[in-house]
């Protein structure tokens, strides 16, 4: 039985569309679905049960693909000692801007970090663990929340000051190993942001200015949002041996001598939620593709005084049918069918069956797609059937959309008024152009372009002898997807 709701009915609905306004339509899609809200801290969010059932089903998901590759899940403590941040001074200088401190007199007047990522606190104890490279590979992941104290631009899910997340820490006798390793899990990233939330994802090393910090180098999976900005929805970074020197990680190997290993991490978080409603949301409210949704069905009941008892014994006839969606069956008297059209559509479940006593007459039913808003009439012995079609169909069509739009977004330029032209507020482009890699480069381009960044080089494709950088003229090292970001 569905619940009733709280709050004004009268104020549920979007009133403001994507395409006029899309950082106000987010802001109303997220919290008057449900699938989050604002916390009274500022900076943060609560993220709703319908929210945290997507998250749970990207880590069932993700859990298989880590037991499949061999990482055990574990969990290191939220506090880390300010000593272990000086270890690693790229790291430490990096993240000085966003972490939260807390005062700790009661011992020995050692600040604590809330964990901002986890590098440091992990590898003191993998000095401990590994003494022999019989103990390697180790192959560790954790599932937690993370505090990055950022001051401005917060918005749920996408940029917060605390998010869950999960992050992968590895380590290897040799580079090769962890090389492979370290493009192995973007390339994992990439096949869950497709498979599960249907967002298609660009791979590819981020820049020298881009990169990690203490990392050697950093790929990226790449988002384009329907606004015309690129959203980073995962990461996994080549660590080289910095942090295993820094933290005194060594082993014993097979040649009686002693090694310093190789080592990578990995991560994505929330926000691969919220790249999700940005790509499929409409002005009706979420889209959820059927492999997240929490209820990938609900059965709304036409309901008549004399025709009531036989329709709803037909409902829960078919909620039992078609058990294997999590299907919710609407059956509040209080409210018009209309009216729950329109509020399972802003909760964006993927198939709506409709079920009135002259469907009963026909022996059908009617299915409503959430994402196209197509009706099918289904005979009701081929319902359930037919509604496996559907959702499947809805996964594979909201992939394929999101994909289209992606390739027409990404214009190739290789002179600077075309660039220009192309990274303009109004164009809304992903811009891939030739670049040299220099760091001074990049931030002129930002500077010029009033927030244009680089945001993934593109490593399957060998740049041209002769080849000029985009801004500069110096020769072009790469191909890079340059774009606004979120």
């Amino acid at each position: 039985m569905a619940k009733q709701q709280s709050g004004n009915d009268d104020d549920k609905g979007i009133t403001v569309k994507k395409e006029d306004d899309m950082a106000e339509w987010y802001g109303q899609v997220v919290t008057k679905s449900e699938i989050a809200d604002y916390s009274p801290v500022r900076g943060c969010m609560i993220i709703r049960p319908l929210g945290y059932a997507v998250w749970e089903k990207i880590q069932q998901e993700f859990n298989k693909v880590l037991k499949n590759k061999g990482v055990k899940n574990a969990y290191f403590p939220l506090f880390i000692p300010e000593s272990f941040f000086r270890k690693e001074a790229e790291h430490a200088e990096g993240f000085a801007p966003e972490v939260a401190w807390i005062e700790n007199k009661d011992e020995g007047g050692e600040r604590l970090a809330v964990r901002p990522t986890s590098e440091t606190i992990m590898y003191d104890s993998y000095s401990r663990w590994i003494r022999s490279w019989r103990d390697l590979p180790v192959l560790i992941n954790q599932w937690a929340n993370v505090c990055r104290w950022e001051t401005s631009d917060c918005k749920i899910f996408l940029r917060s000051r605390e998010f869950l997340w999960q992050e992968g820490h590895n380590v290897f006798e040799t580079e090769d190993e962890c090389e492979k390793d370290v493009w192995n899990w973007i390339n994992e990233y990439k096949k869950l942001a497709e498979s599960l939330l249907a967002v298609p994802m660009i791979v590819g090393k981020k820049t020298e200015k881009e990169k990690f910090a203490g990392a050697v180098y950093t790929t990226t999976i790449e988002g384009f949002m329907p606004d015309g900005k690129s959203l980073q929805c995962g990461t996994s970074h080549h660590l080289g041996q910095g942090f295993a020197k820094s933290f005194s990680i060594s082993f014993l190997g097979k040649d009686e001598k002693m090694h310093t290993p190789w080592q990578d991490s990995w991560g994505f978080s929330t926000r691969l939620i919220g790249a999700m409603i940005m790509m499929h949301g409409d002005n009706k409210g979420l889209v959820l593709p059927p492999k997240v949704a929490q209820n990938r069905i609900v059965i709304v009941p036409i309901l008549f005084k004399d025709t009531k008892k036989k329709v709803l014994d037909a409902c829960h006839s078919l909620l039992k049918e078609l058990k294997e969606h999590d299907p919710v069956l609407d059956d509040r008297e209080e409210y018009s069918a209309g009216w729950k059209f329109s509020e399972w559509e802003l909760k964006g479940v993927p198939l709506r069956i409709e079920l009135g006593p002259k469907d009963l007459e026909k022996k059908q039913a009617v299915l409503v797609r959430r994402d196209t808003g197509d009706k099918i009439v289904i005979k009701l012995p081929d319902v359930r059937k037919r509604a496996k079609e559907v959702l499947d169909s809805i996964q594979e069509d909201l992939l394929h959309k999101a994909k289209r739009f992606m390739d027409e977004s990404i214009v190739r330029v290789t002179d600077w008024d075309a660039f220009m032209s192309a990274t303009g507020l109004s164009a809304k482009k992903l811009v891939l152009a030739p670049f040299c890699g220099e760091e001074e480069c990049e931030d002129w381009i930002k500077d010029k372009t009033k927030g244009v960044t680089a945001r993934a080089i593109k490593d399957d494709e060998k740049m041209d002898k002769g080849a000029r950088c985009i801004h500069c003229g110096k020769d072009a090292r790469f191909w890079v997807y340059f774009a606004r970001a979120y």
